[in-house]
Formats: structure tokens, C-alpha cells, sequence
């Protein structure tokens, strides 16, 4: 068994373009023991349709999905800045690309630990080709795909480390987890290490999903669940606490190998009768 459940705090868009924001949810994921922070870079006319982009939406930036788009993303200086202040305190930094732009941006300007292949791109052969190129290590997440859409995405990434079972509603209720899909996966994929990309506003499906042998848990981040955006209703506050117990259940596991425990030794003294079959 790994030492560690790879437990990475998704902070994604969560930050509202506030720089300050960003930092102050690094931290806290660090100081909770959090291995990995995760955000998420779009170049905003390649993502979207100059139809979607002039479409009325009231936010905090203005009144079309453009301002509102543009006021999410960081700058590359700014993600450089986040990329330095996550490695100071000792914790990975991870993008999600959404477009072959963000991914030449981030490879000339920061030295990310893995790329994350959204669930939405798992099915674009041009996105994942070129993340092949740049040689980094690569965790897959498989919301909204079929078996054969994973296969697909799996037969043509050359470098996956991490396949992450996964649904994609914010918040997923609670029968639409399927979490035994991480057995499925695990069987399919003996190579490959098998986790969790969590969407519930609960701990219990991340401590469920290692109980079921996830080797990584991926959660989204915030510091309260109120705050405008998208993401936030299907984001956790308390990161410690649930850090904590994905650490305790995967310490609670074991190796299934049945022992005696030297703690057992005084009581079995004490209590175990056993029949004497001597004639």
C-alpha cells in the first residue's frame, strides 16, 4: 500500500480572479495537508464562440459572459506568482488547459507538476495529442464519458498517471456518484493508478472512494460555499477536516494480511478459552 492518498484541492476558479484569494486558499490547503493545488487556464476567444462570449450575464465584472469569462482568468505573471508561492510551501501545482494555446503558455512559463485533462476534453484527440507532447505526466478524469470514451482517451495519452473515476454535475447527488466505478477501473487498468474526482458537497464520498482503494482524491475548494461562482456549491470549507479523515480510513485499510496485533497479545492471555482435545 502507498504511504499517501495523493489528495489534490482543487481550487480552479474558486479564487474570483482575486489574487489575494488564490494565496489565502493555497495555504489553507496546505496547512491541511493537501499534496496538490489545481487550477484551471482558458484562452478565452479559443474556448468560446463570439456568440457565447457576447451573451448577457450578470456578474460581478459586467453584463455578458465575455467580462465575466475574462475577470476569472489570471494573467501568466500572476500564475507564476501562484506556481512559486504553492512551491514555497511545499505543495504541487497543477493546471487544467482547456485549449492548445493555455498549454504552450504554461509549458514556456511554469514547470507544473501534471497536466489534468478536464473531463470536457477527454474526448478531443488534438488537446490530448498535444498534451503528449509536452512529455509531463497525466491525470485523466472521466466525467460525462462512456467506457469506450475512456479507452479512447487512455489508447492515445502516452503518459497517464492517474485515471480519476468522476461525475460531472455541481454538486453530484449522491446516487449519481457510482463510486464502485473505481473498481471498475482498477480492473480495467492494473497499470494505471486509480482515483477519485469528487463533485458532492460531502466528505463522506472522498473517504468512501479510498475505501474503495482510490489512490488519489481530487476536491474543490473554497472558503465559502455562498460566494459567486459556478463551482462553489460542489466545493468544501473544511479541507483539514476531510484531509484528515482520507488519511485515517487509508491507515484504517491495512494490508488485509490477518495478524495478531501486539496490542493483542495481553488480551488473548486473558480472555481466549480454547477446548483441550488431549485423551
Amino acid at each position: 500500500m502507498d504511504d499517501n492518498v495523493y489528495i489534490i484541492a482543487e481550487i480552479g476558479i474558486n479564487h474570483n480572479g482575486d489574487l489575494q484569494l488564490a494565496k489565502d486558499l493555497i495555504l489553507s490547503s496546505a496547512n491541511a495537508g493537501a499534496h496538490a493545488v489545481k487550477f484551471q487556464k482558458r484562452t478565452i476567444d479559443e474556448v468560446y464562440t463570439q456568440e457565447e462570449l457576447d451573451a448577457p450575464r450578470e456578474s460581478p465584472w459586467g453584463t455578458t459572459n465575455r467580462e465575466q469569462k475574462e475577470g476569472l482568468e489570471f494573467s501568466i505573471e500572476e500564475y507564476k506568482e501562484l506556481e512559486g508561492y504553492s512551491n514555497s510551501l511545499g505543495v504541487d501545482f497543477i493546471v487544467s488547459c482547456w485549449d492548445l494555446k493555455s498549454v504552450d503558455l504554461i509549458e514556456e512559463h511554469l514547470t507544473v507538476k501534471y497536466h489534468k485533462v478536464a473531463s470536457a476534453l477527454a474526448t478531443d484527440t488534438k488537446f490530448l495529442q498535444k498534451l503528449n507532447e509536452t512529455g509531463k505526466p497525466v491525470i485523466l478524469s472521466t466525467g460525462m464519458c462512456t467506457q469506450e470514451e475512456v479507452q479512447a482517451a487512455l489508447s492515445l495519452l502516452t503518459n497517464v498517471e492517474y485515471v480519476l473515476a468522476c461525475t460531472s454535475t455541481y454538486p453530484t447527488k449522491a446516487e449519481e456518484l457510482n463510486l464502485n466505478n473505481i473498481l471498475s477501473l482498477k480492473e480495467a487498468y492494473p497499470s494505471l493508478s486509480v482515483g477519485f474526482s469528487n463533485h458532492y458537497n460531502g466528505h463522506d464520498a472522498c473517504i468512501a472512494a479510498v475505501a474503495l482503494g482510490a489512490v488519489a482524491v481530487e476536491f474543490h475548494v473554497t472558503q465559502d460555499r455562498t460566494m459567486y461562482g459556478s463551482d462553489q456549491a460542489a466545493s468544501l470549507e473544511d479541507v483539514a477536516s476531510l484531509v484528515d479523515g482520507i488519511n485515517k480510513v487509508h491507515l484504517m485499510l491495512g494490508d488485509g494480511v490477518k495478524r495478531v496485533y501486539a496490542s493483542e497479545v495481553p488480551i488473548a492471555k486473558k480472555l481466549r478459552k480454547t477446548s483441550d482435545t488431549t485423551t
